[in-house]
């Protein structure tokens, strides 16, 4: 993309967020306000989209903790996938850890409305999600065969959770915890059955997947002469990977082991034996928020403030490098899933969706993880191809993990299964770029029973309160690397207020009540009182 329009669709998002007027150096210039209400500027209409193929197959494959600075190393996804389709630029996980965003997919809903609001303890894991009313059950209803393979949402399997098999699914290979992360030995839920396939985790994951959806359409039809009439319903399958999230058995020279009884006994993906140390000593990729050392600049609260020892910057290092080798086996085994679809014909007709829950940092902010607020965590990579969908095209417009399950089911023809937060992203895939604002709020691993932090991601700015009392403000058009916190710039006074007021609008937002107005990215919009 230009820079040219990149300006102006930052430019646009500063009005979306009522901040018109600023001075400073990379900042909007000064603008009349509008009328208001009666204002010809104003949210853009929905474009007309029709889809080409009436109740298209479905299929979404989700990663675990990839980072979108590492899909360079998936080049077979990204060719199979976008550049036969699109690639969304500025794709964010509102709440950016497992659960969170995985019940999002699942619901179409923000965390402070699905309920699940962290991985662990109250409000979180499994226990915490109701899913009784989901994506799943509403494809279902609409005439779809539902196939889910892989990981589900963590604590699934404990507590006598193991033969558990949620409504909506007519094909069920689920992980079981704490196995799930066993890269050499996960055992699996098949239709409430226990077994304990062998093999490495993406590669079982992939045969698992393949063998579920062949097991589904025989239940369609049983008989052999039918198999037309089977091979014509339409399916959806969620297929989720777990690499490259940290897991085990841990090997000679992992962090745990050479480290062990340090801070930099941390846990790290397990490659497929093939692939491990194709990538030894590969440094992680150099930016200027690589270990920042004006850790001060940040408030209490921030992970940015760490001051990691020489150890544990070695340690970030060996987990960049086992989390690329780990993809090496994705990029394989997602390329040998299409190509199956391919041969069967079937993928002519497949709306293929691939994702990650969330993003993840090795080292940047001084840290290791995701939870956190800054790029490298809120950014996901989302590709789609397939009907109704341009080839080559990189989408600028924002979009989030709320937004896939909202549609996929509008594409199904599919009722929501409650009020949508999310919006049906198909219309805009041609559209000119548009910003909207984006709610983004995150719980204590923990504890789900109140906010780590909260705020907004609108265009350029990126603003966040965290329950410290700490505020931290980011203009990405001139400080991309997030690494000058504006929170405290007299300049920016008004900036803070619009953003802060934003917040309180939308924390707690439900349905129509969030914020799904687009707004044309190259025109001046003020929209004070919003």
């Amino acid at each position: 993309m230009a820079v040219s329009r990149r300006i102006r669709a930052l430019s646009a998002a500063l009005a979306v967020a009522g901040v018109v007027g600023m001075t400073g150096c990379g900042q909007a210039p000064r603008q009349e306000p509008s009328a208001g209400r009666g204002s010809d500027q104003a949210s853009t209409r929905t474009p007309a989209f029709e889809m080409p193929v009436e109740k298209p197959n479905l299929l979404m494959i989700t990663v675990d903790d990839l980072s979108s600075l590492d899909m360079d190393y998936l080049p077979s996804v990204k060719k199979l996938i976008g550049e036969s389709g699109v690639t969304f630029t500025d794709a964010v996980a509102p709440t950016p850890i497992c659960v969170p965003a995985r019940a999002s997919l699942l619901s179409g809903q923000y965390a402070h409305n699905h309920g699940a609001h962290t991985i662990h303890g109250p409000e979180g894991g499994y226990p915490s999600f109701d899913d009784s009313a989901t994506l799943a059950t509403s494809l279902q209803d609409a005439g779809y065969t539902t196939v889910f393979t892989g990981k589900y949402l963590n604590e699934y399997g404990e507590k006598k959770s193991k033969r558990d098999v949620p409504p909506g699914w007519d094909e069920w290979r689920a992980t079981i915890d704490p196995s799930t992360y066993n890269y050499l030995g996960a055992k699996f839920n098949v239709n409430g059955r226990v077994v304990k396939p062998k093999g490495y985790s993406t590669t079982v994951i992939t045969q698992q997947a393949q063998a579920a959806l062949r097991d589904a359409k025989k239940k369609v039809t049983p008989r052999a002469e039918a198999d037309a009439e089977a091979d014509a319903k339409p399916w959806f399958q969620w297929v989720n990977y777990v690499a490259p999230h940290v897991g085990g058995p841990t090997q000679k020279g992992d962090p745990k082991q050479r480290f062990r009884g340090t801070k930099g006994a941390i846990g790290v993906p397990v490659p497929d034996a093939q692939d491990r140390d194709v990538y030894a000593d590969k440094p992680i990729p150099q930016q200027p928020n690589l270990f920042p050392e004006n850790r001060k600049d940040f408030p209490k609260g921030s992970p940015s403030r760490k001051n990691p020892t020489q150890i544990e910057k070695d340690a970030y290092r060996i987990s960049h490098q086992r989390r690329i080798e780990s993809a090496r086996s994705l990029d394989r085994n997602i390329a040998s899933m299409l190509e199956g679809l391919r041969a069967s014909g079937e993928l002519e007709r497949t709306l293929v969706v691939f994702t990650s829950d969330n993003g993840f940092s090795t080292g940047y902010h001084n840290f290791n993880g995701k939870l956190w607020y800054y790029h490298e965590t809120l950014a996901i990579p989302v590709l789609m191809s397939g009907p109704g969908v341009p080839e080559g095209r990189e989408v600028t417009t924002p979009v989030t993990n709320p937004d896939i399950a909202t549609t996929l089911l509008a594409v199904a023809g599919a009722e929501d299964p409650h009020e949508p937060d999310g919006i049906d992203i198909m219309p805009w895939l041609r559209a000119p770029e548009q910003a909207r604002v984006i709610p983004i709020e995150a719980w204590p691993p923990s504890d789900g029973t109140s906010r780590l932090w909260s705020g907004v991601q609108v265009g350029r700015w990126t603003y966040v309160e965290l329950t410290t009392g700490g505020v931290e403000l980011y203009d990405r058009t001139t400080d991309p690397y997030e690494m000058n916190n504006l929170a405290d710039d007299p300049d920016q006074a008004e900036t803070v207020s619009r953003l802060a007021k934003l917040t309180e609008k939308y924390r707690d937002c439900s349905g129509d009540g969030c914020p799904k107005k687009m707004y044309a990215a190259d025109r001046p919009l003020d929209l004070t009182g919003f």
